[in-house]
């Protein structure tokens, strides 16, 4: 392996905020990896950016009523700094409209297509005649021809997660008019990914079965299996990068074929700024590239780019691609449509300074081989029993411990005491583990230090032995204080907010992780540490408990034909029901009140009798307006005055979707009194 890594995370779309799923399956992993790579003293660039083209964004656009620059503009700000909230060390996160990366992106499709390495091909897409636009993919909707799922996609179906294509689709409908799409003829550019089988079977088939994951393995041999067919590297859109050709009108770079090229304008950009060389990452054969990405995002990381790449001729391929499989809430898959989600930026809200306990619970359910599972409850139970009970209460007892018997200084201790092996033995297990991709076992090696402490210390019991036997007691919380420095040390790549706070408490640098592991006293007698600080806090079952309940909310909110309805209020009894009086009646006049912008006073002939009513709605309805007009009166309502004038009742009305009342009306004229229920 080589002294500089070249790192990527799979590029997120601006479309939304980023979720506890994209966290579980890519930015923490890689951002603990990063962070490991820089402890060693490697070489690294950490590279991420806002994917900020592609039918996603422009979806949600059309839905919002903005343009898609608003939505990149607003949600690249968003996730941008959720993942600084959250300790992700990136080297430089961008996104992939800025000027760089369409210079880049443009290159490097214009150094493919002089070298021949396009096709032209004319094919028959589908198009909106009202819209007077192709239909990308995911512009088209009908029934799925597996599953019978009337709102499956053209490229996908949700409900069974089948891949299609848009003529597989029963009934195809466009989603930008609703009509039925007709096909006509466009003229693309291909990638012929066939002519690149070999290179692929060669470079992972054959060259890495014993280091890749079983799942991009798998994944990769299936599709190779199948055969690679031609795919577009084009498409007919108004919103990407322009394809840098004369008679491409119209046309912008496949959002695939750009995206990943966003790692190396990323990289340029970066290197500007900090006086590196670029090339020395993407085009030296002593830089290893390690992408991470989720297991959907496999064939176009380990198929489709290192295809663009080895057309291209100048770029290294990946060392390793380490996908990771989904991680699930509360038993169900997370679902941005639906709102199924721990969005990143609300947790940084709702647990200020709590970052690290995320990182730690979602690091120990990373789906590193299977899909994983979040619950609150496990959350709040790895907080409280392991990062409160656990690591936090071995860290105070030790700082505790030596400010209360020895003033914050280190009392005499060996400096070979056999259990500072366990130091070593812990970074020594972390590295291995962290360089195989295995992020739990590295997670629970850095634990079990914590845990030997925590034993150590009670076994010793220094605040026994301080009185019969002092030595004893300086040399086992010596020994201690060494291992609650290792931790400081050791923990940094998992919860780097809390080595931060560790490392100002026991008033330490940073250490070499060579040093971590030679069996050797970390500090010296005589050092001064710092006074205790409380490292986590207990999560009580309330604040659970809001949280659970705002995902219920959320399931019921789901559920919902109109999402814009109110909740039902409280179940009444039949009996209540039938004391109420619902009549029609007619409004003979209508005024307004007098200092009352909002209350109209009515005239109703009710067919019992003729009363007055008073309501406010005189920001939907003039009083002209409202007389002659039929309406429905809750006649048995106590009355009550408003404004001095006394309320007869109450006027049914109901909201139009311009936020504007309407009255409840018989489709057709009927006898005022007509009872209804």
């Amino acid at each position: 392996m080589s002294a500089r890594k070249m790192i990527t995370a799979a590029l997120p779309y601006a479309n939304g905020p980023v979720h506890i799923g994209h966290l579980a399956g890519v930015y923490i992993p890689a951002d603990v990896y990063a962070r490991f790579q820089r402890r060693l003293g490697n070489d690294v660039a950490f590279i991420c950016g806002s994917d900020e083209h592609g039918i996603p964004i422009t979806i949600r656009a059309k839905k919002e009523g903005v343009t898609p620059q608003d939505i990149v503009d607003k949600y690249h700000g968003i996730i941008k700094k959720s993942f600084a909230d959250l300790g992700i060390s990136f080297d430089e996160y961008s996104r992939t409209t800025s000027k760089k990366h369409y210079e880049v992106s443009q290159d490097f499709f214009s150094t493919l297509y002089n070298k021949g390495k396009f096709t032209e091909e004319v094919s028959e897409q589908y198009f909106d005649e009202q819209a007077n636009e192709f239909l990308a993919d995911r512009y088209i909707v009908g029934t799925c021809p597996n599953c019978g799922n009337d709102g499956a996609y053209g490229d996908q179906c949700e409900k069974c997660g089948a891949t299609l294509s848009p003529s597989e689709l029963i009934n195809p409908k466009s989603m930008l008019s609703g009509n039925v799409p007709i096909l006509k003829e466009t003229k693309n550019w291909y990638l012929t990914l066939n002519e690149y089988e070999d290179f692929l079977n060669e470079w992972i088939i054959e060259g890495h079965k014993d280091d890749w994951k079983t799942n991009v393995y798998g994944q990769v041999k299936s599709w190779l299996n199948d055969g690679l067919k031609p795919r577009a590297m084009t498409r007919d859109l108004n919103w990407g990068v322009p394809v840098p050709l004369p008679n491409a009108e119209g046309k912008v770079l496949y959002v695939w074929f750009d995206a990943p090229i966003g790692y190396i304008s990323f990289t340029q950009e970066w290197a500007e700024k900090n006086g590196k060389d670029w090339k020395d990452y993407w085009q030296n054969e002593n830089s290893d590239l390690i992408h991470f990405i989720g297991k959907d995002n496999i064939v176009f990381h380990c198929i489709i780019f290192p295809s663009m790449m080895k057309a291209h001729g100048d770029y290294v391929m990946p060392k390793n691609v380490p996908a990771f499989e989904f991680l699930n809430l509360e038993n169900e898959k997370i679902s941005t449509s639906r709102n199924w989600a721990v969005w990143a930026h609300e947790y940084v809200e709702e647990f200020p300074g709590q970052q690290d306990v995320l990182r730690y619970a979602l690091l120990s359910s990373a789906p590193e081989t299977k899909d994983n599972n979040f619950t609150w409850k496990d959350f709040q139970t790895k907080n409280n029993s392991e990062l409160v009970g656990i690591f936090g209460n071995f860290i105070n007892r030790v700082a505790v411990l030596i400010h209360k018997y020895y003033d914050g200084i280190v009392p005499a201790g060996d400096e070979n005491a056999v259990e500072l092996h366990e130091i070593a033995k812990s970074a020594t297990e972390i590295e291995n583990y962290l360089e195989n991709f295995e992020f739990r076992n590295a997670l629970a090696a850095m634990m079990n230090l914590a845990r030997f402490g925590n034993q150590y210390l009670q076994t010793e019991e220094p605040w026994k032995t301080i009185k019969d036997n002092p030595e004893k007691a300086a040399s086992s919380l010596f020994v201690a204080a060494q291992i609650a420095v290792g931790l400081a040390q050791v923990c940094e790549p998992f919860m780097p907010f809390s080595a931060e706070k560790l490392q100002k408490m026991f008033n330490v640098p940073q250490i070499n992780w060579e040093q971590l592991k030679n069996d050797r006293a970390l500090i010296k007698t005589g050092h001064q540490i710092n006074p205790a600080e409380l490292l986590f806090s207990k999560i009580e079952d309330e604040t659970i408990e809001f949280q659970i309940q705002k995902l219920e909310n959320t399931k019921e909110s789901n559920k919902k034909t109109n999402p814009k309805a109110n909740p039902m209020k409280d179940e009444i009894q039949f009996d209540d029901f039938t004391k109420i009086d619902l009549r029609t009646a007619t409004i003979l006049t209508a005024e307004k009140v007098e200092k009352a912008d909002k209350l109209l006073k009515f005239t109703v002939d009710t067919g019992v009798d003729v009363r007055t009513v008073v309501s406010g709605v005189a920001e939907s309805f003039t009083p002209e307006e409202c007389i002659g007009k039929q309406v429905m009166i809750l006649l048995n309502l106590a009355p009550r005055k408003i404004r001095g004038i006394e309320s007869q009742g109450m006027l049914l009305l109901t909201t139009k979707p311009d936020g504007k009342l309407a009255f409840v009306t018989p489709d057709v004229p009927v006898e005022n009194g007509v009872e209804i229920g």
